[in-house]
């Protein structure tokens, strides 16, 4: 069951990496307290619900700060130190 779980959530997120990432945010969010955003069976643990809510597509994610794929260099600007 779980791996099938696991399968339907891998096909709203792009790799495994960021899937680890979300579900065990959202895991850690079920433990403080926070609502499921799906109905929640007994048996179901943190894991579960996470992964439900992410192959339902309830649960999403955003990349932030990810670098422009159109340069192929990057340039560092330096200071140069003052002399005494």
């Amino acid at each position: 069951m779980r791996s099938e779980l696991v399968n339907r959530a891998l096909t709203k997120v792009s790799s495994p990496q960021i899937l680890i990432n979300v579900v065990s945010k959202r895991v850690r969010q079920l433990g403080l307290g926070y609502r499921p955003m799906i109905s929640v069976t007994p048996r179901m643990t943190f894991m579960d619900v996470a992964l439900h809510e992410v192959a339902d597509g309830k649960l999403g994610y955003e990349v932030i700060g990810a670098a422009p794929e159109s340069s192929d260099k990057t340039v560092r600007k330096t200071r140069a130190k003052k002399s005494s």
